[in-house]
């Protein structure tokens, strides 16, 4: 029986390193286009439109997010993460994420938005951040990471929340193939939405690959008071 084992546990872990490979292939596919030009000694970094955290009380803000699938909670980590924080509330604040959906969701790896609007239409987004995965957060169930091509610092707009504890994603070393991709935040309330979005049936579409047959749509993310 222990050579059975041995084996599965084996085949568990080159199955996590395909979905890995998968995921990095298919973000570099679904991303801006125009980012695969940026290097990550040349990106640009959007500082001058940067989200103002002197009013925010607490280093760690709350955002809502409401779907078609119910609602959760994310409580994003400004001190970790600041530059991501910092474009992310301003992509909700200017009302961005008003009608996109998660595009592709993926059961046993994670579910990405943040991108598409329903009829598949992507949206204009601002200027990629500097990547900060080495903030030495984890890609671990409940954790919303940036989205990204295989280029280290292209991140714009879309997410991912993890739904399984994604080790392969972490910031290994300061190249290319090691970057990782940047947490800035975990879930701490509603995760059985995120846990239902994960169940639903997928298929091919717009070139797509993972993508639900029946729209999951973002109404709106706000920051709680």
């Amino acid at each position: 029986m222990l050579p059975q084992i041995k084996l599965i546990k084996n085949i568990s872990k080159l199955s996590l390193a395909i979905l890995a490979m998968v995921f990095m292939s298919a973000c570099s596919a679904e991303n801006t286009a125009t980012q695969g030009s940026i290097s990550p000694e040349t990106a640009a970094v959007d500082t001058a439109a940067k989200v103002d955290m002197s009013d925010t009380d607490t280093e760690s803000p709350s955002v809502v997010f409401e779907t078609s699938a119910g609602n959760f909670t994310v409580k994003l980590n400004a001190e970790k993460a600041p530059l991501t924080v910092a474009n992310f509330l301003q992509y909700v604040e200017s009302g961005f994420y008003r009608g996109t959906i998660f595009h592709r969701v993926i059961g046993n790896f994670m579910i990405q938005g943040g991108g598409f609007t329903v009829d598949m239409t992507k949206k204009a987004t601002r200027t990629p951040i500097i990547n900060e995965a080495d903030n030495g957060l984890k890609n671990t169930v409940g954790t919303i990471a940036m989205a990204r091509t295989n280029v280290p610092h292209s991140a714009t707009s879309q997410f991912f929340i993890n739904v399984e504890n994604n080790d392969s994603l972490n910031h290994r070393a300061k190249n290319s193939r090691g970057w990782g991709y940047a947490v800035f935040g975990e879930v701490t309330e509603g995760l059985a939405v995120i846990e239902a979005i994960k169940t639903v049936p997928v298929a091919p579409r717009a070139g797509h690959q993972h993508m639900p047959l029946e729209a999951i749509i973002i109404q709106r993310i706000y920051l709680l008071d």
